[in-house]
């Protein structure tokens, strides 16, 4: 694994306590438990981002279309 970085960051008290109760949850350091966190953000990011390519160029349907074609078919 490649050396760490060490940073200062500020975090609102709601938030820090979210972050160590899930950290004692998941039986991680807070360290641990944030870079695991971020990057689990960053991968689910990646893959958005590919899906969304992978359908680019597919035809907009106005949401008037797409709600009616939903109830025709017993979605809604």
């Amino acid at each position: 694994m490649p050396a760490m970085k060490r940073t200062t960051v500020y975090f609102d008290p709601v938030v820090f306590e979210s972050v160590r109760s899930g950290a004692a949850r998941a039986e991680l350091s807070i360290s641990a438990f944030i870079n695991r966190t971020i990057r689990d953000v960053f991968e689910e990011e990646e893959e958005d981002q590919s899906i969304f390519e992978e359908r680019r160029n597919e035809p907009n349907i106005p949401l008037e279309d797409f709600l009616a074609d939903m109830k025709r078919r017993g979605k809604l």
